[in-house]
């Protein structure tokens, strides 16, 4: 951990006055750490795991090795249009949890506060607002974002846009769910394949893109898989295995390397042992940071984390889904994402997904600056427990260590999870 403070203090100084050794000692740093992913991987993990890990950094280092061919992307932007053009995916809330792994996002959320950025926003782009100011972060090619989720996108991606001066589409996904909302989506991503055709010069061709969206099919259906089987087994993971799934499973979807790796995990799965121990569903992100969170959940086999929410937030056998009809595919799953309309939509996908894997409760994340989680809190208790699943509230940051509250989160935590034990023996 020391050596990581000292590599993150060294970005911070750097991005100063010297911006660009700043983003060559980021890249260089991250190499190192895809060659560790590579060559020398955690053997407690799931093989599909390590995968996992080596491929998730490799999609952080695209943008830093090729800016140019790559765009900044909100987390559930549709990538399949991307991808048919060679655009790098450029996350934003992906590159901040890796700062934030890199003990390098202090500095970056204080330059944004001190530019007028409120404290309230989400800490993840605050990260990334910052990081870009101070030049730790190169110009992307173009940005593409929704409003889909989070309102902190309407700021974050057109503040980037004057900052980069670079080309951005915003795509509008409507609050209800119907027909004619997919259609009006849909009518969207088709003027988003003539803006990428303009900004990179390359044709997006129907057949290819049909392919592609039918790739994507079947790795939402290996995950929806992978989340049925998990439920009867033993599968100790660390903090971060999660969010890496909950990524690539939104920005690498369509992707050959995405699919892998779900038929790996699968055929993981089947193999591992059968289930013993407390099994939580996690809501909403993951302080991978905190030490009371990894005291209780990181490769134990007492207590494990069997399922994450951004991993599922598209229930596609309820849809039609057809990859011949690729953009009015990518826009209903836009328009029917479990975190699009009414807060109920989320609660009653999160009490189906927390049965299907078998949890014994539930952690509600309230992640600060998360309106829509912090004000659904309540209710999702309620209802969650209405349901036979017991659910905590955890009040935190994702992103920034300075909202930590390392002592309340180890109490209650332990005291959750003890409570389920007792309630298991009763």
């Amino acid at each position: 951990m020391e050596i990581v403070k000292t590599f993150g203090d060294y970005v911070e100084r750097l991005s100063e006055n010297h911006q660009g050794t700043a983003q060559w000692l980021l890249k260089t740093g991250w190499e190192a750490q895809e060659l560790k992913f590579r060559f020398a991987p955690d053997k407690r993990l799931l093989p599909a795991d390590r995968y996992l890990a080596y491929m998730m950094m490799d999609t952080m280092l695209q943008p830093l090795r090729k800016p140019q061919e790559s765009a900044v992307v909100s987390v559930f932007t549709p990538c399949e249009l991307l991808q048919e053009v060679s655009l790098n995916p450029y996350n934003v809330e992906s590159f901040s949890c890796y700062l934030a792994a890199s003990c390098a996002e202090r500095v970056c959320l204080q330059q944004a506060e001190n530019d007028g950025i409120s404290e309230t926003l989400c800490s993840y782009h605050k990260t990334f607002i910052g990081a870009a100011r101070r030049g730790i972060l190169p110009k992307p090619k173009c940005i593409v974002y929704t409003n889909l989720a989070c309102d902190a996108n309407l700021l974050t991606f057109q503040y980037l846009a004057d900052l980069f001066e670079a080309p951005a589409f915003a795509i509008d996904v409507p609050f209800e769910q119907n027909k004619e909302n997919v259609r009006y989506v849909a009518e969207q991503l088709q003027e988003l394949t003539v803006f990428l055709e303009k900004h990179t010069g390359k044709k997006i061709e129907i057949s290819g893109l049909k392919e592609r969206l039918a790739r994507s099919r079947r790795t939402l259906e290996n995950i929806h898989q992978c989340q049925i089987e998990r439920a009867k087994k033993c599968i100790p993971t660390d903090l971060v295995t999660p969010l890496y799934g909950s990524m690539t499973g939104q920005i690498l979807l369509g992707t050959r390397e995405e699919e892998k790796y779900t038929e790996l995990l699968l055929r993981n799965i089947r193999t591992a042992p059968e289930a013993h121990g407390k099994r939580i569903y996690w809501m909403h992100t993951i302080p991978f940071w905190s030490d009371a969170v990894k005291k209780e959940f990181r490769l134990n086999d007492n207590a494990q984390i069997v399922g994450c929410e951004l991993s599922q937030t598209f229930d596609l056998e309820s849809r039609e889904f057809d990859p011949e009809k690729p953009y009015e595919a990518m826009a209903e799953r836009m328009v029917y994402h479990c975190l699009n309309g009414s807060v109920q939509r989320r609660i009653q996908a999160g009490i189906r997904h927390a049965k299907d894997a078998g949890a014994d409760g539930v952690v509600w994340f309230d992640h600060w600056g998360c309106k829509h989680t912090l004000g659904a809190a309540q209710l999702a208790k309620k209802k969650f427990e209405e349901a036979g699943i017991p659910l905590l509230i955890l009040d935190g940051d994702g992103c920034d260590r300075s909202h930590g509250g390392e002592g309340q989160t180890a109490t209650r935590l332990g005291a959750f999870l003890e409570m389920l034990e007792e309630a298991d023996e009763s």
